[in-house]
């Protein structure tokens, strides 16, 4: 009883007009005034984010400007040696992790826009914006030829450990948004071990570059630049040394993302091949290469020997890379038309299915995964029981994702004429033998797989009960998954009634998902849904111009309603992503606004 919350003095009956807290003021909620917590954030699972402005203690918000103030003074001293500032205490975020071995809760995005010490970016903050004035003149982080350090002589390349470290924070609440799933502990710790223990420079720069993308518009993405400099710098002289393969995977993965996220899609798709390709060939989907299989490659007199990791939780980043690769190949493989580089079919995936990082963290090794093909036992109906992390997940919305897409494109425009009445009937018995019949029981399939997959998914509605990375990353594989659906049908949706129901339930699927978003949430999404929501966007503005010409006094009001969600969704994402630029254009175009350009 002793715990229990008391209401404010000020309560009586009805809470006096200011008093209630933020979160309720913002909803039109009643507010209790409870504290710390009033009843409505409880009930909604959102105790954490509740906080009053009314001069009784600081808010997080003042926390945060204060942290920021800390973090701009001490970046003025590592760039400026002649910069006198008063005794700052930087105060490390993170400081907790160190002392156990779970990543698990590292920089976690929950805690990022929960709690105002974890993050010392937010996302589109109005009052932080004044907080980095400050910041705009300093100049690129550079160091003399060679820092000295207590291991060594650190690279040219890298910047000094506490700016280095300071990077790293403002990275890790955001790093599953570009699907980069390590220990994030250990590499941040990495950071003061001697450079033979180091991750290579080619990786710690593509994440010192990412830092600097996700504080858009804060000053400090004014140095993406010399970081993608260097990034792209090192990963030749990383390659030269068959140890940093996993390194230069990763670091091109970082790459690729950062390109197709800025519409720059012959770099990113460069980026992709080449680490789908290196993936490929040091054997990183074969299961073999993660167990006891020692691969191996002699040519000009060059020994490849790419040893199975001594640690489970080295096992375990080798087999997330595999499958961080796969899900850029092929969902990206998908937006820019082009083949994936890792084949179906004749190459079978058998690495195990990923699970989270502190899966591998365990004392007792997990069972051994099974041997059989892991994609495409999935698409053959086998049912794996570890094949239902958030991680697996998201790889089969992945490969659903592709194989719909895929399945559309082989069908030509003559084939698609036949198809459409075989839909309306399933008139399949005169079609036996023929491509039509093949590609009709290849839709027919995948459908149900699609269905099936989808049915597996956590509810919607149960999104808050679960961590905020798992809750970004089930929201990208909801996405995923409908999307594929429309992919699958939207050739047929204009003249048989059945496809186009089953485009138009996906795409209202969408729409809820991302009324289940909240205003921070943008910031953390894989990029990957901007082209899943363009895809929407695109069929309802489809359905739409079939609705005015077929029925011209029909209500179209229901379409214009999600046609707004999906533009209210875009415009939230291109701050960040400007790859959505054509797609909202072409949204507003639809709707009678105006273009913002």
């Amino acid at each position: 009883m002793a715990n229990k919350p008391t209401p404010d003095k000020t309560i009586q009956g009805t809470l006096q007009r200011g008093k209630a807290c933020l979160r309720c003021s913002r909803f039109h909620q009643r507010c209790d005034g409870l504290r710390p917590a009033c009843q409505q954030c409880v009930r909604s699972k959102k105790g954490d984010a509740c906080e009053y402005d009314d001069g009784k203690g600081k808010t997080r918000t003042q926390l945060l400007r204060e942290h920021i103030t800390r973090l701009e003074q001490r970046i003025h001293e590592l760039e400026d040696p002649d910069y006198v500032s008063p005794a700052v205490t930087l105060y490390d975020p993170h400081v907790h992790s160190r002392s156990g071995s779970s990543s698990s809760s590292f920089g976690s995005p929950s805690s990022t826009y929960l709690s105002a010490s974890h993050s010392p970016f937010p996302s589109e903050s109005p009052a932080s914006q004044t907080s980095w004035n400050g910041l705009q003149n300093i100049p690129s982080p550079s160091i003399s030829p060679f820092e000295i350090v207590s291991n060594g002589v650190r690279p040219t390349s890298q910047p000094p450990i506490e700016l280095a470290q300071m990077l790293m924070d403002i990275f890790a609440p955001y790093r599953h948004q570009c699907g980069l799933d390590v220990h994030f502990g250990q590499l941040r710790d990495s950071l003061t071990r001697p450079l033979a223990e180091q991750s290579h420079p080619a990786l710690m720069n593509a994440i010192y570059l990412w830092a600097c993308f996700v504080s858009r518009p804060e000053p400090l993405c004014q140095h993406e630049e010399h970081y993608l400099n260097l990034a792209l710098k090192e990963i030749p002289n990383a390659l030269r040394r068959t140890e940093h393969a996993l390194d230069v995977i990763q670091a091109s993965c970082l790459l690729s993302l950062y390109f197709l996220a800025n519409g720059r899609f012959i770099e990113g798709g460069f980026y992709a091949s080449a680490a789908a390709s290196l993936s490929l060939q040091i054997g990183l989907g074969d299961r073999d290469t993660h167990l006891t299989h020692v691969y191996s490659y002699d040519e000009a007199d060059e020994n490849f020997d790419f040893k199975p990791p001594r640690s489970d939780i080295k096992t375990g980043e080798r087999i997330l890379t595999f499958w961080q690769v796969y899900n850029l190949d092929r969902c990206w493989s998908v937006v820019l038309r082009k083949p994936p580089v890792i084949p179906d079919g004749a190459y079978a995936i058998s690495c195990p299915w990923p699970q989270a990082i502190s899966e591998y963290e365990l004392v007792c090794t997990p069972d051994a995964p099974s041997s059989l093909p892991t994609i495409n036992a999935f698409l053959g109906g086998n049912v794996d029981p570890n094949s239902f992390s958030v991680q697996a997940l998201r790889v089969k919305a992945s490969t659903l994702f592709s194989c719909a897409s895929n399945v559309a494109l082989g069908w030509d425009s003559s084939l698609c004429l036949l198809l459409v009445p075989v839909l309306k009937h399933r008139l399949k018995t005169s079609y036996q033998g023929t491509k039509l019949a093949d590609t009709l029981r290849d839709v027919q399939v995948l459908e149900q797989t699609i269905a099936h997959f989808l049915s597996t998914l956590v509810n919607l509605e149960q999104l808050d009960t679960i961590s905020a990375e798992d809750r970004f990353s089930l929201i990208v594989t909801h996405t995923l998954g409908h999307t594929a659906m429309i992919q699958l049908y939207r050739s047929t949706s204009s003249d048989d009634v059945s496809s186009f129901e089953k485009c138009v339930r996906a795409a209202r699927a969408c729409c809820t998902t991302i009324n289940q978003l909240l205003d921070q949430d943008f910031a953390f999404l894989d990029p990957i849904v901007a082209p899943c929501w363009s895809i929407v966007g695109e069929f309802l503005i489809q359905e739409m111009d079939c609705m005015e010409s077929t029925w011209p006094f029909m209500n179209t009001s229901d379409v214009r309603n999600d046609l707004s969600i999906i533009l209210f969704a875009l415009t939230r994402l291109s701050p960040k992503f400007p790859l959505v630029a054509s797609s909202i254009a072409e949204v507003r175009k639809r709707l009678g606004q105006p273009s913002l350009s």
